[in-house]
C-alpha cells in the first residue's frame, strides 16, 4: 500500500528515535559480547563492538584518489547487506515451530525420565540381592582360610613334634654311646625345634620331652667333663722350688701344642680354649708359687728370685704374644697406644733382658729414643706372687748401692784427681755415669717386677745414693781452702815480677773443682730425667710420692759450693795486692805513671785463672757466668773498701788510683772473653754489675780529687757524683783527702743540713763535671788525667 506524503514526513520525522532505539538494541553486554566473540570468531570490523563508521570509511578511502572506486565499494556493501538480509529471514522462519517442536521433545523427555527411574529402581534391588549374596561368599571363604590355617599349623606341629620325638629318641641313644660328634649337629636341631613349643609347655607330652633334652644335655655336660678329666690328667700341678721355675713354662707350652694338634677343632674358635688353659695354668701357678714362697721365705736369694722373675715375666711375654686376652677377668684388652717420642735419657727398648746397660752420656740426652712397649694383658698374671718378697731385692740392692758408693770413694783416692785436660771442657766424672746406669738397670728390673710400694721403695733407696754421691764423691773431695797456700807479702809482691806469682788453688785443684761443679750439673739434670721416668713406670695413685727435688736441691748446693770456692780462690789471690794498694804512701806519689804494681797483679791473677776455669766450664757456660758475676760482686766492694784505705791520697795519688781503677774496669768488662782466641761480648746482666760498681769507685777518686773549698761546693759536687746519703761515706772520704776533725766537722755538718733528694741514678754521672769555679790548675789536672786514660785506651 503506498504511502502518502504525510506518512513519509511522519517517517522522517521517526528516523531519529529508530535509530537511537537500533543503537540501542545492539549495544550487548560485555559478557554477551565475549561469548559471541569466542563462537563466532570475526576479524571484520563491523562485527566489532566499537564499530566506527567514520573510521571505517576513512580506512576504505583514505585518499582522495580512492574515491574513485566509490561505486564498487558501495556495490560490495550492498551486495553483503542482502547476504545478511537472507540469513536474517532464514533463521527468523526456521524459528516459526520451535515452540511446538520444543513442548513435544520435552513431553518425550519427561517420559524417558520415567522409564530411567524404573529401571533404576530394579537395578536398585538387584545390586542388594547381589551384596548379600558377596557376603554370605566371603563368610564362607574366610571360614575355609582359617581352616587352612589351622590344618596347617597342625600339620606343622605335628611335624615337628615328630622330629622332636625321634630327635630325642635320637639323642639319648647317642649320648648313651658317647657320640659326640652327631650328638653336637643333633642336639643344636633339637633346640631349635624345642623353642616351637615354648608356647605348649602346659601340655604334659611336650613338657616331658623337653624334660628329656635337659636330661640329655646335663648327661652330656658330665659325660664331655669326665672324659677330658680323663683325657687331661691333674699331673704337674704341684710346683717345685724357684729354679725349676722354667721346666714348669716348658711343660704348658708342650701340652698347649698337643691340645691344638688332638682337641683343637672340637671347640669353636671363638671360645679362645687354648688362652683359657693357659690362663687356668696361670692362675693355679701363681697360688701354688705363692703357697711355697710363703713356706721357704728365708730360702728366696737375690739371683734366684731374679732368675724366677726373669723366666716368669719373659713367659708372660710369650703369651701376650700368642693371644689376645680376651679371656681374662675384665673382658677387654686395652688398645696399645703410641706413644709420643721422648728425649728422656733413661727411655730405651725394654724388649730386652733386664740385665742390659745402656751407658747413659750427655750427648745421649738429645738423641731420640724408641718408643714404649705397648701393654702386656698377660703382665703380673704369674709375677704378681713375687711382689710380696720383692723387699729381699730392695735390700740387696741397698747394700749393693753402698757398696758401689764406696767403691767410687776408694777408686778416686787411689787415682787422685783428674789431670787436667782443657780439650775435653770439665769432663764429667766415670762414677757419675756408672752410678745412673745402675739405677736404670734397678729401675727396669722393678718395673717389671711391680709398679706399686717396691718402686717407692726402690725410689727412696735411689734418693739415699744420691746424697750419699752429693756429699762423699763430690762435695767430700771439693779442695779446702788454706790461708797459707799462695799468700804474698805487700813486700815482695811490689818487688814481684809478672809472671812469677802462683794462684792459691794450684792447675789440678781448679781442673777437679770444675769437674766436681760438671758432675753435679750432669748429676742435677740426669736426676730430673730419673724423677720423671719414675713417674711413668710407678702407678698413678703413686705418683705424687715420687719426689727428687730434695736431691735436686743437694747437687745444686754442690754447683754454688764449687763456684764460691773459684770465687773465692782468685779473690783471695788479689787480697794482697788490694792490701799492698791500701798501704801505699799515696800523699807521696809525685807524678802519673803507668799502672801500678797492685794491678798487674790483680791482672796477672786473674789471666791465669779465668781462662782455665772458662775451658773447663766450656759444656756448663751458665755456671761459667755466674763464677764471673760473682766475682765481680765480691771483688769490686772489696775494692771499693781498700779504695778507703787509701788515705791520705794526694791529687797526683788520686790521678793514681783513677788510672788504675778504669784498667781494672776493663779488665772486669773483658774478664769473661780473657785471654781466649775467640772474643764473646760479655753478658749484659755481668756487664751491668761491671760499670755500676766500677764507675762508683771512679766517682769517689773524683770526689776526692774535687777542691774541698768552699765547702757548699764540694757537699753538692758530691751528692751529684756519688748519690750517697751516708755519713759514713762522706767520712771516709774526708778521711781520704787527709782533712783535719775540725774541718771535718763543718764539713759534716753542712752535709747534713743540705742532704738533697738522691738522684735517679749514676749512669749519668760521668757525664757529670766539677761545674763549680776551681783553680785553672786542678782543672788542668783532670783534663790532663782524662787525656792520659784516652791515651791508654
Amino acid at each position: 500500500m503506498p504511502r502518502g506524503p504525510e506518512a513519509a514526513a511522519a517517517m522522517e520525522e521517526d528516523e531519529p528515535e529508530l535509530e537511537a532505539g537500533l543503537e540501542a538494541a545492539l549495544e550487548l553486554a560485555p559478557a554477551v559480547q565475549a561469548a559471541i566473540e569466542q563462537v563466532f570468531p570475526s576479524q571484520d570490523p563491523l562485527d566489532r563492538a566499537d564499530f566506527n563508521a567514520v573510521e571505517y570509511i576513512n580506512t576504505l578511502f583514505p585518499t582522495e584518489q580512492s574515491l574513485a572506486n566509490i561505486d564498487e565499494v558501495v556495490n560490495k556493501i550492498r551486495l553483503k547487506i542482502r547476504r545478511l538480509d537472507d540469513n536474517i529471514r532464514t533463521v527468523v522462519r526456521g524459528q516459526t515451530n520451535v515452540g511446538q517442536d520444543g513442548r513435544q521433545a520435552l513431553e518425550e523427555a519427561q517420559k524417558a525420565i520415567q522409564q530411567l527411574f524404573g529401571k533404576i529402581k530394579d537395578i536398585k534391588d538387584k545390586a542388594e540381592k547381589s551384596e548379600q549374596m558377596v557376603k554370605e561368599i566371603t563368610r564362607d571363604i574366610k571360614q575355609l582360610d582359617h581352616a587352612k590355617c589351622h590344618l596347617t599349623t597342625s600339620i606343622t606341629t605335628l611335624n615337628h613334634l615328630h622330629m622332636l620325638a625321634g630327635g630325642v629318641d635320637s639323642l639319648e641313644a647317642m649320648t648313651r654311646r658317647r657320640q659326640y660328634g652327631e650328638v653336637a649337629n643333633l642336639l643344636q636341631g633339637v633346640v631349635n625345634v624345642l623353642e616351637h613349643f615354648n608356647k605348649y609347655m602346659g601340655i604334659p607330652q611336650i613338657r616331658q620331652l623337653s624334660e628329656r633334652v635337659k636330661a640329655a644335655q646335663n648327661e652330656l655336660g658330665q659325660q664331655i667333663l669326665a672324659d677330658f678329666e680323663e683325657a687331661f690328667p691333674s699331673q704337674g700341678t704341684k710346683v717345685a722350688w724357684l729354679d725349676k721355675i722354667d721346666r714348669r713354662y716348658a711343660w704348658i707350652k708342650r701340652q698347649l701344642v698337643d691340645y691344638e694338634e688332638k682337641y683343637g677343632r672340637m671347640f669353636p674358635p671363638e671360645w679362645c680354649m687354648t688362652e683359657r688353659i693357659a690362663v687356668e695354668f696361670c692362675h693355679v701357678t701363681r697360688t701354688e708359687l705363692a703357697k711355697i714362697m710363703r713356706t721357704r721365705a728365708k730360702e728366696i736369694e737375690v739371683k734366684l728370685l731374679l732368675f724366677a722373675i726373669q723366666r716368669t715375666t719373659n713367659f708372660e711375654g710369650l703369651l701376650a704374644k700368642r693371644f689376645s686376652g680376651c679371656t681374662l677377668a675384665d673382658g677387654s684388652v686395652k688398645k696399645p697406644e703410641v706413644p709420643l717420642p721422648s728425649t728422656n735419657p733413661f727411655l730405651e727398648d725394654e724388649t730386652g733382658t733386664e740385665t742390659d746397660e745402656i751407658v747413659i752420656e750427655k750427648s745421649d740426652m738429645d738423641k731420640p729414643k724408641k718408643p714404649k712397649v705397648p701393654d702386656n694383658p698377660f703382665h703380673g698374671i704369674v709375677s704378681k706372687c713375687f711382689e710380696p718378697h720383692l723387699y729381699v731385692y730392695i735390700e740387696s740392692q741397698d747394700k749393693n748401692l753402698g757398696e758401689l758408693i764406696d767403691r767410687f770413694v776408694a777408686d778416686f783416692k787411689a787415682q787422685g784427681p783428674p789431670k787436667p785436660n782443657v780439650d775435653e771442657g770439665g769432663a764429667v766424672l766415670p762414677s757419675c755415669a756408672d752410678l745412673f746406669v745402675y739405677y736404670k738397670k734397678c729401675m727396669v728390673q722393678c718395673s717389671q717386677l711391680s709398679t706399686g710400694e717396691p718402686m717407692i721403695a726402690l725410689t727412696t733407696i735411689f734418693q739415699k745414693y744420691l746424697r750419699e754421691y752429693a756429699w762423699k764423691i763430690l762435695s767430700g773431695n771439693l779442695p779446702k781452702t788454706t790461708s797459707s797456700s799462695g799468700g804474698l807479702t805487700i813486700t815482695s809482691l811490689l818487688k814481684e815480677k809478672e809472671g812469677s806469682e802462683v794462684a792459691k788453688f794450684t792447675l789440678e785443684e781448679l781442673c777437679l773443682i770444675c769437674s766436681i761443679l760438671s758432675t753435679a750439673e750432669y748429676c742435677l739434670a740426669t736426676t730430673q730425667q730419673l724423677e720423671e721416668k719414675l713417674k711413668e713406670k710407678v702407678d698413678a695413685s703413686l705418683v705424687e710420692r715420687i719426689n727428687l727435688m730434695g736431691e735436686m736441691d743437694t747437687f745444686s748446693i754442690v754447683i754454688s759450693n764449687s763456684i764460691q770456692l773459684l770465687v773465692q780462690d782468685l779473690d783471695a789471690a788479689c787480697d794482697p795486692a788490694l792490701t799492698a794498694m791500701s798501704k801505699m804512701q799515696w800523699q807521696n806519689v809525685e807524678h802519673v805513671g803507668d799502672q801500678s804494681p797492685y794491678v798487674t797483679s790483680v791482672i796477672l791473677h786473674i789471666k791465669q785463672n779465668v781462662p782455665i776455669i772458662r775451658d773447663n766450664l766450656a759444656s756448663t757456660r751458665k755456671y761459667f757466668t755466674q763464677f764471673c758475676i760473682k766475682f765481680a760482686n765480691s771483688f769490686i766492694p772489696k775494692f771499693i773498701n781498700h779504695l778507703f784505705k787509701c788515705k791520705p791520697i794526694s791529687m797526683v795519688g788520686a790521678e793514681q788510683l783513677l788510672l788504675d781503677t778504669h784498667s781494672l774496669k776493663m779488665v772486669l768488662l773483658d774478664l769473661p772473653s780473657i785471654g781466649s782466641q775467640v772474643v764473646r761480648k760479655a753478658p749484659a746482666s755481668y756487664t751491668k754489675i761491671v760499670v755500676k760498681g766500677m764507675t762508683r769507685a771512679e766517682m769517689i777518686l773524683k770526689v776526692v780529687m774535687a777542691p774541698h773549698e768552699p765547702p757548699v761546693v764540694f757537699v753538692e759536687n758530691y751528692v751529684k757524683l756519688l748519690a750517697d746519703c751516708s755519713t759514713d761515706t762522706f767520712q771516709k772520704i774526708l778521711d781520704m783527702k787527709g782533712l783535719k776533725r775540725s774541718e771535718q766537722s763543718s764539713m759534716l755538718d753542712l752535709f747534713r743540713q743540705r742532704l738533697p733528694a738522691p738522684p735517679s741514678g749514676v749512669e749519668n754521672s760521668s757525664s757529670l763535671s766539677l761545674s763549680t769555679p776551681t783553680p785553672e790548675q786542678e782543672s788542668s789536672r783532670i783534663r790532663k788525667l782524662e787525656k792520659l786514660i784516652k791515651k791508654r785506651l
